[in-house]
């Protein structure tokens, strides 16, 4: 086997020029931030929502680098036919899709003590979409005779238990069906990348740890950042460099992986 003797620049590996991204969630706490990573980097950003109107919106809050565009398509990824009808109009706008950045997430806010098997599947539901978008970009880059690269994003609570004394008496604990779902997530993504890797087809997984939102109970918040090594909660800007790594050439080598990013949590 021949190696490729040029070497690029660290510019060059994590450049995404020429490249189509979509990214479902795309309008999201954590969405957004990894949508303008990703235009930031070159990409055409496809940015994929459940109602077209925020998608477009996200779309057109992205800086355009050089000669890329952005699109924003209509995408319910817990749908058969949203999924198939948005990753066809996402082909159709962009004209290909190189990088899918499976991020969509909607499941029952239940902890185990009262989730009911509905609840627990609402969670579940999200790992079958992600497979079926990734075997569509795996289906659709193979038809191309083209690379692929997949990132799922996990969670740090796929890894392991949420702290109880942290929800105690505040909150709902976090939803079991979410610590399946995720771990599931991580799981597939090694059977992915195994099974792809001979179609060009990379597949790695970004998990977060606690990167909470303006609306989440302050109090819990502050119980959360005593479980930190960091001693804080992540910003979602803090995800942009993983994402783009997992996403670009400065991960060519790479597959099959859990990219960890949660201020040490996981390391206790």
């Amino acid at each position: 086997m021949s190696l490729n003797t040029h070497e690029p620049t660290v510019q060059e590996l994590f450049d995404l020029t020429g490249q189509v991204a979509l990214i479902t969630g795309g309008t999201g706490y954590l969405g957004t931030a990894f949508s303008h990573a990703l235009a930031e980097a070159g990409a055409s950003v496809v940015v994929a929502s459940r109602t077209q109107t925020r998608a477009d919106e996200g779309a057109a809050s992205l800086p355009v680098v050089g000669d890329a565009k952005h699109f924003g398509v209509t995408l319910d990824h817990k749908n058969d036919t949203s999924t198939k009808d948005g990753f066809n109009a996402a082909l159709e706008a962009a004209g290909q899709v190189d990088i899918l950045i499976n991020n969509g997430q909607s499941g029952a806010a239940n902890d185990l003590t009262d989730a009911t098997r509905e609840d627990f599947e609402s969670h579940l539901a999200n790992a079958s979409a992600y497979f079926v978008l990734a075997r569509m970009l795996r289906d659709h880059v193979v038809g191309r005779s083209a690379a692929g690269n997949i990132v799922m994003i996990g969670s740090m609570y796929g890894m392991v238990a949420s702290y109880p004394d942290a929800y105690d008496q505040l909150v709902a604990a976090s939803p079991v069906g979410y610590h399946a779902l995720k771990g599931g997530v991580i799981h597939m993504t090694r059977h992915l990348a195994i099974y792809w890797a001979d179609d060009n087809v990379r597949v790695n997984c970004l998990s977060p740890g606690p990167f909470p939102n303006e609306n989440v109970n302050q109090e819990m918040v502050a119980r959360l950042c005593t479980k930190s090594p960091l001693g804080r909660m992540g910003l979602p800007y803090e995800l942009k460099g993983a994402l783009l790594y997992l996403a670009s050439r400065a991960s060519s080598y790479t597959t099959g992986q859990n990219l960890v990013v949660d201020g040490g949590w996981t390391s206790w």
